[in-house]
């Protein structure tokens, strides 16, 4: 799939500068789109053939609108924090009377792709019916988190954001869960195979699919019964495990930081010392000094 700046020949009119960042989750394109402006904007989304819900994040300037022709005004009147859900086939217009800065997150997908790796059935009507301009602060929040790891090489964002984009999908279309899912934790076999599968792994990327095709559960059937099991998600059990792999590391040899951080699946020390940090309440090297001392 090409991103808008691949099929924008020259940026619209306004438009000073443009930047996108990709990542691809659960057979889901997520695109994070960042605009600099400066007056009256109005330009082709350029996603006419793929599915997509194209989710506002910040908006510095007047309001923006979806359209579905260029000169048409939208008929639907502004609503803070708003989508668009447009399905293959379908044109759709960004407008904007004043814009300063614009961030958006378009994901696009096919249904019947992300249909079968997340081994649930969407409504056909509802996949075909547009939604022009709604709200949904659920939604927005989880396309939100997604835009802020686009770009993290951590291992841990893949289970991660194959959770966010499993829990998207779903939301927007209406799946609903399975009875009695939600507090039926992992069968001891289950949980066991999944345990040493991570522990092998670590601290490798790993896909959110994988884990549920190993105990033959869709991926939301997966995530609701593995929280109950465990207590956490999938995401944040392998980043825990990670961190107490680092501490073995930290008591055990005289590893450097850096070589604790690259040995753990961590960008560098600094990415390591910060949520080591965060998890624990304490830097890597003032962890070590007092269990050392």
């Amino acid at each position: 799939m090409s991103t808008r700046i691949d099929k924008l020949a020259q940026l619209p009119e306004n438009v000073l500068s443009l930047s996108v960042s990709r990542r691809a989750w659960n057979g889901v394109s997520v695109d994070i789109a960042e605009f600099h402006c400066a007056g009256r904007v109005v330009h082709h989304l350029c996603y006419e053939t793929e599915t997509r819900l194209s989710v506002l994040l910040e908006e510095v300037g007047s309001h923006c609108e979806p359209r579905l022709r260029e000169n048409q005004p939208c008929p639907i009147g502004y609503i803070p924090r708003h989508m668009h859900f447009a399905p293959a086939g379908m044109d759709m217009w960004g407008y904007s009377a004043d814009a300063r800065f614009v961030k958006d997150a378009t994901l696009s997908f096919d249904p019947a792709v992300v249909s079968g790796r997340l081994a649930t059935g969407f409504d056909a009507d509802v996949v075909a019916t547009p939604r022009l301009r709604f709200a949904d602060d659920r939604i927005w929040t989880l396309v939100g988190l997604l835009s802020e790891v686009v770009n993290d090489p951590d291992p841990a964002t893949q289970l991660y954001g194959d959770g966010l984009t499993a829990a998207i999908i779903a939301r927007l279309f209406a799946d609903q869960p399975q009875a009695g899912a939600d507090d039926k934790g992992l069968a001891p076999w289950q949980l066991r195979r999944i345990v040493e599968y991570l522990d092998t792994h670590l601290p490798k990327r790993i896909e959110l699919a994988q884990l549920a095709a190993l105990v033959d559960l869709s991926q939301s059937h997966f995530s609701r019964a593995f929280k109950a099991s465990t207590g956490m998600a999938p995401y944040r059990w392998q980043l825990d495990a990670r961190i107490r792999r680092a501490q073995a590391l930290l008591l055990d040899t005289e590893a450097s930081l850096d070589q604790v951080a690259e040995t753990t699946g961590f960008a560098d020390a600094v990415h390591f010392g910060r949520t080591f940090r965060k998890l624990t309440g304490a830097t890597p090297a003032a962890w070590r000094q007092d269990r050392k001392s």
